[in-house]
């Protein structure tokens, strides 16, 4: 009966365990490689016009700055694939991890290149408040950049360009791609969100990416 026991025990621990781990498989974002089905190359789609802002209450009136509404690429090169879709894989539920995963094709075969990803350098999309966030989890190297209206997220970083607490604006380097966090290459999981109604959210960024290869 003793032995019956221990074994009893084990497996209870074990069931335990597995639970705890199937938990933890959320993730914002993962690496998924060559563009597939689904998925777009950031320089095509430029030629295509960018989706209308539904549901989007746009800031209206004299003295509004249109630098504080998110716009462009992120990394700022016409190579630029989309490595992982909004709403879908790991961006889903939308309302809770919604983003695009973004990385480079350097040797221009269309699909994504990780050693031609490291380090690549990362910009702000919008003028906001920079918050950091160091060795998180599941983001990794995780930078904010928030005002009144817009916040933007940029996950997996391998370093930060900016500080804690840092004015930036449009166009300012902020930080290098990598693969920190839940992530299995390099890549750049980007996340756009809009305060309305007292609460953040979640907006699909290409809605804001006007000239996606810029």
């Amino acid at each position: 009966m003793r032995n019956i026991a221990i074994i009893l025990i084990i497996a209870l621990a074990a069931f335990v365990l597995l639970g705890m781990a199937n938990s933890n498989r959320r993730v914002l974002s993962g690496w998924r490689g060559p563009v597939g089905a689904g998925e777009a190359s950031v320089a095509n789609a430029a030629a295509a016009p960018a989706q209308a802002l539904v549901g989007v209450a746009q800031p209206q009136g004299r003295g509004f700055d249109a630098a504080l509404v998110p716009s462009g690429n992120p990394l700022r090169a016409a190579h630029t694939v989309i490595t992982q879709g909004y709403g879908v894989g790991t961006h889903a539920p939308a309302s809770v991890w919604g983003a695009i995963d973004l990385a480079l094709d350097s040797d221009g075969d269309g699909k994504a290149d990780p050693e031609g990803t490291w380090n690549q350098p990362v910009y702000a999309t919008h003028a906001g408040r920079v918050t950091l966030t160091r060795e998180s989890w599941p983001a990794g190297n995780h930078i904010w950049v928030t005002n009144e209206q817009y916040r933007t997220g940029y996950a997996h970083l391998a370093g930060f360009a900016v500080s804690d607490g840092q004015w930036v604006n449009p166009g300012d380097l902020i930080g290098y791609i990598g693969s920190t966090g839940m992530s299995s290459g390099p890549h750049l999981d980007y996340q756009v969100w809009v305060w309305r109604d007292g609460r953040w959210v979640n907006q699909n960024p290409l809605d804001y990416i006007q000239r996606m290869g810029e």
